[in-house]
């Protein structure tokens, strides 16, 4: 896949900075997210990014790192942190940041090494896609989890983007599929990425699915507008 969000976190650390990154979606929306807010300090974060780097324990696996704000910050705070993402150019950000271990591949082929605490941050469970694809993700992610680990995640319930009807009830199109599976297309510059589905998750389907992995879930915070914190481990 063309790296459109690497070359970009890639440019701002290397201070060739001009533009954000275009986001187009499914849902016919077209959306800016701002290279700068990537590299965001701890005081900078939202509530509830803040609230789950709080809550890590042990060594850390960085899922979908990015530019590795998550990483650093708790690399400088003394944790044993590992920033991975299958975006060369993020990587290659990370490292320049100063983060000492860095991985560039999927999560997928990520093996024979476990952690205390998983965090999937900026709604990281997206990388699962599609819904259907939450069991394949949840027994892979048990081989990374040693006895007593924590997967720390937020994510957003997008119900609030579709219309309202009369009677308070919302009208979702009938697609055949979850309404979170959202397709997407990123622009940076002059360059488009392929197409590719991203999940979001309302909390109740994210219990559902966790608990039939074999992980209790916990709604640990709601946050201002529809996201919330939450916390799973191994039954």
């Amino acid at each position: 896949m063309k790296d459109v969000f690497g070359k970009a976190v890639l440019d701002f650390q290397k201070e060739n900075y001009t533009e954000d990154i275009i986001t187009f979606s499914s849902l016919d929306e077209e959306d800016v997210i701002p290279v700068p807010y990537l590299f965001r300090s701890f005081k900078e974060m939202p509530m509830l990014e803040q609230e789950a780097l709080k809550l890590c324990k042990g060594s850390v696996l960085d899922i979908g790192c990015g530019a590795g704000s998550h990483s650093l910050y708790l690399q400088e705070n003394g944790f044993s942190v590992t920033a991975l993402d299958y975006s060369k150019g993020a990587i290659e950000t990370c490292s320049l940041r100063g983060i000492k271990d860095v991985v560039y591949t999927d999560i997928y082929s990520f093996k024979h090494k476990k952690f205390d605490t998983l965090l999937l941050l900026m709604n990281g469970i997206g990388i699962v896609g599609e819904l259907n694809n939450t069991t394949k993700f949840f027994d892979h992610i048990k081989t990374l989890m040693n006895p007593g680990a924590q997967v720390l995640l937020d994510s957003s319930d997008i119900i609030y983007m579709f219309e309202e009807d009369e009677d308070g009830g919302v009208w979702v199109p009938d697609t055949g599929s979850y309404y979170g599976e959202i397709e997407f297309e990123m622009q940076y510059k002059d360059e488009k990425s392929d197409s590719f589905f991203w999940l979001y998750l309302d909390y109740k389907t994210l219990e559902m699915a966790a608990e039939a992995s074999g992980f209790n879930c916990q709604l640990v915070r709601n946050g201002e507008h529809y996201d919330y914190l939450a916390k799973l481990w191994l039954k």
